[in-house]
């Protein structure tokens, strides 16, 4: 026995347990402090300094609970972050506001609080776990982590102590421990539980204003997309007549639904006519009603389109190809909002919203004299142009993404994403049928994939052609060999960023012949170097 103490004291024995156990020496002690604050000097790492915390935890301290919490100041929470007999479950519960709990406390008076006896202090929550009967003659070390006067979080033990110098030991040594990590918990805070933080409000933000701005039945968040969501937020409030001006397959007839459904006419009807669907003849029946017998084959009186919108919306799509005289009529209704049925003499009052939509230059056919200048001047009050696709950039993906998720479904088929190659292909398209040109290649692609994936050889030759570079005429089956060689040398591109001679031995060939196929697809292999290039693969959200 005096053999073994003397061994000890050679050690330098840092305190005896009660228990006749000799917790960690400082001899080992001194070098895990050592490595912590070289840990910290070093890179700041939380993660390898918290490691080194728990074994000083279970070794000097001989604790079955110790807790590291971190304050975020701008949520106002204090949350677990790592822990010494703990579960996952028990750490999430641990979570306290400013204030509450000897946690809270500590964080808001930024002093240690020392708890002697658990049992008989009412402010000690517990929330983390259950304590058996033995436990709550447990001790409750909680020791502040401050920094330039800034409280960071806690650092806290729970042990059962009967003797007052280790008690006072251990909070001195808790205190120095704070001190050390201090550095490496402000730059955590600072790198991810702030960029965590302001990340999420952005998030938010973003939701709220897509929810403002950007009605539910409309896909796309590009600048000039919201720049028309702004728009239909403004114009929804009130009852004036819209006119909606934009290529054919743009989607005018989702900006006319959104701007009803906001308004204050939603809860009225909506009654879409499309101007250039019927004959003159037809038209001005479809649209103003007729009496009985009013010509052959008016076996019965039959109410318009205007007179079926009463109280609501009418959306007049390809105004543009009504004829002249019909003209007439449509601009005695938006300045009077009255009518005569064909063959009759009485006049019918309507309270709607008229919207209007065309794809033609109106400006040009009133100087041509096609249209009315007067009606013109009437529907042009509050004139929304929707951009063309080719105008919207990154909407495309997303309006991929919709479609693809659309037609799998019809389909029933698993298609998890679109390929890089395709993906260019879709960028790079001029797309002069718009939204509805898109719509259908995406259909067709879905029908056409085999797998996974859709390839660029399951899009329409149009597509590869304005991608592709080569022979002027390839015959059907040359431009499908081409698509897929295209293909895969962009994917091995992209799996050795950009190195030509990896990607030259990833597919088998020499680098002399895959630069001749770079150079012949006009394939830029530099942008796959670049970290921050995106257009890898549309993931779909299954």
């Amino acid at each position: 026995m005096i053999a073994a103490k003397a061994k000890m004291n050679d050690r330098e024995v840092f305190h005896e347990h009660l228990n006749g156990q000799y917790s960690m020496c400082r001899a080992e002690l001194l070098p895990m402090l050592f490595e912590m604050g070289k840990t910290i000097t070093n890179c700041d790492n939380l993660q390898k300094t918290t490691s080194l915390l728990l074994k000083i935890m279970k070794g000097h301290f001989n604790v079955e609970c110790g807790i590291l919490t971190l304050y975020h100041q701008k949520t106002g929470t204090i949350f677990v972050h790592e822990s010494l007999g703990l579960t996952e479950e028990e750490k999430a519960r641990g979570v306290y506001n400013i204030g509450e709990g000897i946690t809270g406390k500590v964080v808001e008076t930024e002093q240690p609080i020392i708890v002697p006896k658990i049992r008989e202090e009412p402010n000690f929550l517990g929330r983390t776990h259950c304590r058996e009967n033995e436990e709550l003659d447990y001790s409750f070390i909680c020791i502040p982590i401050l920094r330039e006067k800034k409280v960071l979080g806690t650092l806290s033990i729970e042990k059962e102590y009967t003797n007052n110098t280790l008690l006072q030991q251990d909070v001195e040594l808790l205190l120095f421990i704070a001190t050390v990590i201090a550095q490496a918990v402000d730059l955590y805070l600072l790198e991810t539980e702030e960029k965590d933080y302001w990340e999420k409000e952005n998030q938010r933000l973003q939701e709220a204003l897509k929810k403002k701005f950007h009605p539910s039945n409309i896909i796309g968040n590009s600048p000039p997309m919201r720049e028309v969501y702004s728009m239909i937020e403004k114009i929804a409030k009130t009852k004036m007549t819209v006119l909606i001006l934009g290529e054919s397959g743009v989607g005018k007839e989702l900006v006319a639904n959104a701007i009803h459904y906001n308004s204050i006419c939603a809860n009225g009807p909506f009654v879409k006519f499309n101007c250039a669907a019927l004959p003159e003849n037809i038209v001005e029946s479809e649209l103003f009603g007729h009496e009985k017998g009013a010509f052959t084959g008016a076996d019965s009186q039959r109410k318009g389109r205007f007179e079926e919108a009463n109280d609501g919306t009418i959306f007049l799509d390809e105004v543009g190809e009504l004829t002249l005289s019909i003209q007439a009529k449509l601009l005695r209704v938006l300045q009077e909002k009255t009518f005569e049925r064909i063959g009759g003499n009485k006049a019918i009052k309507v309270n709607i919203r008229i919207i209007a939509a065309t794809n033609q230059d109106l400006p040009m056919m009133v100087k041509k004299g096609t249209f009315r200048q007067d009606l013109f001047y009437r529907l042009n009050v509050f004139p929304i142009r929707i951009p063309s696709l080719k105008e919207r950039g990154s909407d495309i993906i997303s309006l991929c993404d919709h479609f693809v998720l659309k037609y799998a479904n019809e389909n029933q088929k698993q298609i998890k994403r679109i390929s890089t190659p395709a993906l260019q292909m879709l960028m790079t398209y001029s797309w002069p049928g718009n939204i509805r040109e898109l719509e259908n290649i995406i259909s067709r692609a879905v029908i056409l994939c085999e797998d996974e994936v859709i390839h660029g050889y399951d899009l329409p030759p149009s597509l590869q052609d304005a991608t592709l570079s080569g022979t002027t005429e390839r015959t059907g089956l040359e431009s499908k060999i081409e698509a897929v060689e295209y293909e895969f040398i962009i994917e091995a591109l992209k799996r050795t960023n950009g190195n030509i001679t990896n990607a030259a031995e990833d597919l088998g060939m020499s680098r002399r012949m895959l630069g001749l196929r770079i150079q012949k697809y006009n394939i830029n292999y530099k942008q796959f170097r670049n970290k921050q290039f995106r257009i890898n693969s549309l993931p779909l959200n299954l």
